[in-house]
């Protein structure tokens, strides 16, 4: 853990490749400036505050709580390289990671990009009705099985960076602000923004909202609105979780998928519009 000392409100921040905040004795959270923990499909991108639950990290082949990622006109842009810095005001933790926008998706046959047009229009045509229907969840969940066990799979390449999104974790107890900052964000063709909160589906099995809604497992679905003023993900026993709120002017996603060796998370994503130069939410850590 980074030693600090100086809790002054002018402390600076000091550079660090990880850092650990304990929270029970039984849950705490980590994050690297590097790629780690390098889990299955996503071992490339960048993650956020990830979740320990008795010492293992819980966060499958999700992201992590607090993720960017940007879509701009004819591509979708993720993170590859970050910086991290952390200092101490009194009780509190401020963690700060600089995520460079610099990774794009592409399709990928084994070591070779995938040329065939219909393998790549069969794909989004699968996406496209796994998100419309409910009844071909585990139909489209098997076929995307499938393409992994035969080495059809998504990767991410290096490109022209679109700029640094700065993150600002601070984190009080139980209770962690999450605050975004696009103004060195390239801005032309900028579409939509996406802050992904996400752990292991392995671990986490339920939902509920203050609107009385529960959902187990594959009932969750992949990527569904949530109309809720507020969501929490959690265990099977409802132990351990998380509780993120609504807020005016974006839109709470729920989303869920347990794939054998290809897709393992479960979170509660936010999706921007363009216009947003700063954004801030709260997420809740229950048990």
């Amino acid at each position: 853990m980074l030693e600090m000392t100086d809790e002054s409100e002018n402390s600076p921040f000091l550079e660090a490749p990880q850092y650990a905040f304990i929270i029970s004795d039984s849950v705490a959270l980590k994050v690297y400036s590097s790629t780690n923990p390098q889990n299955m499909k996503i071992a490339s991108l960048q993650k956020g505050l990830i979740l320990l639950c008795n010492g293992t990290e819980v966060i499958g082949e999700g992201t992590g709580f607090g993720v960017p990622v940007v879509k701009y006109s004819g591509e979708t842009v993720f993170s590859g390289s970050s910086s991290l810095y952390v200092r101490r005001l009194g009780n509190i933790i401020e963690i700060r990671k600089e995520f460079l926008m610099d990774l794009t998706g592409r399709d990928r046959l084994r070591s070779f990009k995938l040329k065939i047009p219909g393998i790549r229009m069969l794909s989004a045509f699968f996406c496209s009705q796994y998100q419309r229907h409910k009844r071909v969840v585990r139909p489209v969940l098997i076929v995307r099985g499938l393409f992994f066990k035969f080495g059809i799979k998504s990767s991410f390449m290096k490109s022209p960076h679109k700029g640094t999104i700065i993150v600002t974790y601070i984190m009080d107890r139980n209770r962690i602000q999450v605050k975004l900052n696009f103004s060195q964000l390239e801005q032309a063709n900028l579409d939509k923004v996406f802050i992904l909160n996400e752990q292991g589906a392995h671990f986490f099995r339920t939902y509920s909202d203050s609107e009385g809604l529960r959902l187990v497992d594959e009932e969750i679905g992949a990527w569904d609105n949530v109309t809720a003023e507020s969501a929490k993900i959690a265990d099977e026993q409802n132990n351990i979780g998380f509780r993120l709120k609504s807020i005016e002017g974006s839109m709470l996603r729920r989303g869920r998928e347990l794939m054998e060796g290809s897709l393992n998370w479960i979170g509660l994503d936010y999706e921007l519009d363009s216009k947003y130069c700063h954004f801030e939410y709260e997420i809740e850590l229950l048990g």
